[in-house]
């Protein structure tokens, strides 16, 4: 099977979300949230994350992880990594409370589309601040794909992690974790890099990007995906959106959907005038218009200063 089936399979029969003119979604991915080891390239952006959370459920925004927010091919276990980022867990658990959470599974949490396992290990977690037993994610289905659907316009947005792509990630994908769990993760402690990563290997990232374009362009739709952990606003020419990844050396990156508007944004640390840190919104791109999307000809994606 190629690529093009793997991606017209993950929306074979993804769920419909509206779009309406008053909507508010934000798209993150890649968040490779870990067990607090020296492995967990989230916690040294944890922070920001946190901070970035707290903004969206304030502003009203309903939240939309495309897969790979935790870390289970270096790790084993789903309630260590839980247990270590407890605070971001507590946030998202508002999200669902309210409905406005929305997981998908990439291949690094890709048992996640097993119902048993999440009902096993994302019903409920520790809350320290009940000191006890809390509501996590209880009857959550994690999904390989969903459909943003404006009827309005109609317009569609797709909305997946994008490993289908990539042959090593997604049908070698058990091969993959084996060599991340047991070859690179000791590895990348004296320098070496994984050459089947899309993120880390800049060939596989290019081809992949490259295959994730043309299937948009080729359906007349806007694909938002991460897997590849560069941020991408794109065109009519090429209607593809990538949201970067939360373990940039400096910062997260995401991608806002308010008022028919896509904005990339990042939260990084900045330094107030007396000294003081605090954590900035920084929008790098303009916003794109939905309704004129078909109008763009020039490419958005920058090399951003991480």
């Amino acid at each position: 099977m190629g690529y093009e089936k793997r991606l017209e399979r993950a929306f074979g029969n993804a769920p419909v979300l509206p779009l309406r003119a008053d909507s508010r979604y934000v798209f993150f991915s890649d968040c490779h949230r870990g067990n607090g080891s020296s492995n967990d390239n989230f916690l040294k952006n944890q922070h920001l994350y946190f901070a970035a959370l707290q903004y969206y459920f304030q502003q009203g925004y309903t939240y939309v992880e495309l897969g790979d927010g935790d870390e289970l091919w270096e790790n084993r276990s789903m309630e260590q990594i839980i247990d270590v980022h407890s605070n971001a867990f507590w946030m998202l658990a508002r999200f669902y409370e309210q409905g406005r959470l929305y997981l998908l599974f990439g291949n690094h949490d890709m048992v996640k589309k097993n119902t048993r396992y999440t009902d096993k290990t994302c019903s409920s977690y520790f809350c320290t601040e009940r000191q006890g037993a809390a509501p996590l994610f209880p009857s959550l289905a994690v999904q390989e794909g969903y459909i943003l659907e404006d009827c309005l316009l109609g317009a569609s947005i797709y909305l997946t992690h994008g490993h289908q792509a990539d042959l090593w990630n997604s049908v070698f994908w058990r091969l993959s974790r084996f060599l991340v769990r047991y070859l690179w993760k000791p590895l990348e402690h004296i320098g070496f890099l994984d050459p089947t990563s899309a993120a880390k290997n800049y060939k596989v990232k290019e081809k992949t990007e490259r295959r994730l374009a043309a299937w948009a362009k080729a359906h007349g739709c806007v694909l938002i995906c991460g897997h590849t952990h560069r941020p991408t606003l794109g065109t009519a020419v090429s209607p593809y959106c990538n949201t970067g990844s939360c373990v940039h050396p400096r910062c997260v990156t995401c991608l806002e959907l308010k008022c028919r508007h896509l904005t990339l944004v990042k939260w990084s640390t900045s330094v107030h005038r007396d000294g003081s840190l605090f954590v900035e919104r920084e929008e790098l791109t303009d916003s794109i218009c939905l309704d004129t999307f078909s109008e763009l000809t020039d490419c958005q994606r920058t090399p951003f200063p991480y």
